[in-house]
């Protein structure tokens, strides 16, 4: 089975998520969308964070309608601060049948060469890469790599920033959450202050 894996906080998980992972899961070849909830990312100040078993809920009422999109704990139990190589890594040891890809936005794509043994990345996984309003240009190393695939996707400019701020300033974000993930948020409180 083709899994492609999409990394993200998802503080909260939002509309664009959705369009994203389902648009990868019909439309690249994948059997399946595997949504990562990250626990940390090291380029987030922690305290931002809901809780990551909140988190990880979002993701689950988000996606239970989505038959392709699965939710993933599966950093929750590696050491922190995890890499990606890394959770690739465990992950291609428990289920060796499966093939496992990444799904990344063509800004991410832009710092690929960052991250840590990305050759290794590169070498052994696929990377489907969807479009977002990017000036910068991709790395030359990355522009015809045979295992990297720029997906014409929709693009989709929603950030989890502005709702989580929108909220904040009792902002009406309702029409950029799932409803049930929007029902959680209100019920919780989260976001307010």
């Amino acid at each position: 089975m083709k899994v492609g894996l999409y990394f993200g906080t998802f503080n909260p998980i939002h509309a664009g998520h959705l369009i994203i992972a389902n648009h990868m899961a019909e439309y690249s070849g994948l059997d399946q969308v595997w949504m990562v909830v990250t626990p940390h990312n090291p380029l987030k100040k922690k305290s931002t964070l809901l809780d990551d078993h909140h988190r990880l809920q979002m993701v689950f009422l988000a996606s239970e309608d989505y038959p392709k999109l699965k939710p993933s704990d599966i950093e929750f139990r590696l050491s922190q601060p995890n890499y990606t190589v890394h959770t690739l890594a465990h992950l291609q040891e428990k289920f060796p049948m499966h093939e496992f890809s990444l799904i990344m936005g063509e800004d991410n794509l832009n710092s690929l060469h960052k991250w840590k043994n990305y050759e290794v990345i590169l070498q052994n996984h696929h990377i489907y890469v969807y479009p977002r309003i990017n000036t910068e240009t991709i790395q030359p190393e990355f522009e015809n790599h045979p295992h990297i695939h720029k997906i014409d996707a929709p693009v989709v400019e929603i950030s989890s920033t502005f709702i989580r701020n929108g909220i904040k300033e009792g902002k009406n974000v309702q029409p950029l959450l799932p409803h049930k993930v929007w029902q959680y948020v209100e019920h919780n409180l989260f976001y307010t202050k």
